[in-house]
């Protein structure tokens, strides 16, 4: 029987993973976004598994403790991606990618570096990042990632972050997390050490492969978008239909918050079994 993984090692970086479900089930790996961790699938796991999947969360670098490498080159997209991969190669070498928020840029990613390897994509909340970086002109995105640039302010962020009730606290509301969501920010994220590595995302942009994010994917898409997302504006989301050159689905949902997986699980849970039935 093959044996449940627990940690998958890239390029000296241990990452932390949760594997559960039916072991022979089609393997489907999980990708967290910011600030999260594999635990945003909690909700949504029990209901791919009663369908008969394997389910594969990881904690990504920054995030798993043996993961956090030093300097903001170690966190552009490619890395991400090629982790990403390695997670895929050691569960088979073949699965169904679901990301959520910088998930689904690494997804994005993975996607495009090794399609062969990805059965389905579903990204969820973040449209394709060719789709995303034309948005910024001309839309709205610009005035929405304000907080991209802030994220770049070197120690601000962390030290705005363990003011429990401050500033950083009052923006995750503003982006529709709940109490429970910041209490768990708060001993997840920035209580475990994980907040410097997270931020890694925004401060390596300059750093990500030439090319990488702006070619097509060619793997049976579906991108899972809310409405009521502050942080993602409309106009990428319709663009990205342009970007994937294969079956493709996108799934709006009303009124849902950016945190989909966590405040809407069923109808996550729907979508990638959607796109996995239409993918086989």
């Amino acid at each position: 029987m093959t044996a449940r993984l627990t940690e998958v090692e890239r390029d000296g970086l241990v990452l932390d993973v949760l594997d559960e479900g039916p072991i022979d089930g089609d393997p489907v790996v999980l990708l967290h976004g910011f600030p999260e961790r594999l635990t945003s699938w909690r909700h949504v796991t029990p209901l791919l598994h009663e369908a008969g999947l394997r389910t594969i969360a990881v904690d990504q670098r920054g995030f798993s403790p043996k993961a956090r490498p030093k300097g903001r080159r170690a966190y552009a997209a490619q890395h991400f991606a090629a982790d990403a991969l390695a997670v895929i190669d050691a569960v088979g070498g073949r699965a169904h990618l679901v990301g959520h928020d910088w998930g689904s840029a690494t997804a994005w990613a993975a996607a495009v570096m090794a399609p062969e390897k990805v059965a389905s994509l579903t990204a969820i909340s973040v449209p394709h990042p060719g789709a995303f970086m034309r948005s910024m002109i001309g839309t709205r995105q610009i005035l929405k990632s304000w907080y991209m640039a802030m994220f770049n302010v070197p120690r601000v962020p962390e030290m705005l972050a363990k003011r429990r009730g401050g500033y950083f606290d009052a923006r995750l509301r503003a982006f529709g997390m709940t109490p429970d969501d910041i209490e768990r920010f708060h001993t997840e994220i920035e209580e475990y050490g994980a907040l410097p590595g997270g931020l890694g995302w925004y401060r390596a942009l300059p750093f990500a492969e030439r090319g990488l994010l702006g070619r097509t994917v060619r793997v049976p898409t579906t991108l899972l978008w809310s409405d009521g997302d502050v942080a993602i504006d409309r106009a990428s989301v319709d663009a990205t239909a342009d970007w994937v050159e294969a079956d493709y689905e996108l799934v709006v949902l009303p009124g849902v918050s950016h945190w989909i997986p966590v405040h809407a699980p069923h109808e996550t849970a729907t979508a990638v079994l959607r796109r996995i039935e239409r993918s086989r």
